[in-house]
C-alpha cells in the first residue's frame, strides 16, 4: 500500500459529496460520516497480517480468518467521533484511544488536551482525523501513537490538502494516509476550501 491513497470509487464518491452538501442535515451528514468510515477503514488494513483460527458451526469445526494485529481506532476528538461507528462496523474487534487536540486560532497549531489509548506495542493504528488542514493535529497524534510502540500508524481523512499530507509525511516516516478527497488550497482562516465546512460543527449541529 502507497504512503497516500485516496479513494476514488463512486461509492465512496457518493458519501463524499452528500458530507459537502451544505443542505445536509446532521442527521444524515453522521449517516455519510459512518458510510465513509467503513470504507476508509477496509482500504487501511486491505494488507493487514492475517491470522487463522477454528470456529465451531451447526456441523462441527471450521477454519476462520481474521486480524493478526491488534487494531486501534484513535479519533481525534471531537469530529473523530464521526468515523468510529463506520470503522467498528467493519473491524468490529477494534480497540478505542481518544486524543483530544484543540487548534489555537491565531497560531493555528495544535494543542493536546487529552490522551489515552490501551497498549499499543505491535498494533495497527487507525487515527481518525475527517479534515487534515495544515495537517499539524494529526501529526501530533502520529508522533504520540509512535511513541507508544504502533507498528504501523494509518491516518484516516475525509478531505485533506496537499500541503497537510506533505507535513504529517515529512515529520512522520513510515505513516500512511488514506482521504477521500485532496483539495487544492486552505483559506485565510485556515479552513480547506472547497472542504466541507466545520466538520464537528456539521456532525454535531451546534452553532458554525
Amino acid at each position: 500500500m502507497s504512503a497516500v491513497t485516496v479513494l476514488d470509487d463512486p461509492v465512496a464518491g457518493i458519501q463524499l459529496a452528500s458530507l459537502r452538501d451544505e443542505r445536509t442535515t446532521p442527521e444524515h451528514f453522521r449517516h455519510h460520516a459512518q458510510r465513509l468510515g467503513s470504507m476508509l477503514a477496509l482500504r487501511a488494513v486491505a494488507d493487514l497480517p492475517g491470522a487463522t483460527s477454528t470456529v465451531q458451526t451447526p456441523l462441527g469445526p471450521s477454519p476462520a480468518n481474521g486480524p493478526g494485529r491488534t487494531i486501534v481506532a484513535v479519533p481525534v476528538l471531537r469530529a473523530g467521533l464521526g468515523l468510529l461507528a463506520g470503522v467498528h462496523d467493519v473491524l468490529p474487534t477494534a480497540l478505542v484511544g481518544m486524543i483530544g487536540l484543540e487548534r489555537d486560532a491565531a497560531t493555528l497549531q495544535a494543542r493536546r488536551y487529552y490522551f489515552k489509548v490501551p497498549p499499543l506495542d505491535g498494533a495497527w493504528v487507525l487515527v481518525l482525523e475527517p479534515m487534515l488542514a495544515t495537517g499539524g493535529s494529526a501529526s501530533d497524534a502520529v508522533k504520540a501513537l509512535d511513541a507508544e510502540g504502533a507498528e504501523q500508524v494509518t491516518v484516516l481523512s475525509v478531505v485533506a490538502t496537499r500541503q497537510g499530507v506533505d507535513r504529517i509525511l515529512d515529520e512522520n516516516p513510515g505513516v500512511r494516509i488514506v482521504t477521500a478527497a485532496i483539495d487544492p488550497r486552505l483559506d485565510e482562516n485556515g479552513y480547506i476550501d472547497p472542504g466541507l465546512g466545520d466538520f464537528g460543527d456539521r456532525l454535531f449541529g451546534t452553532p458554525h
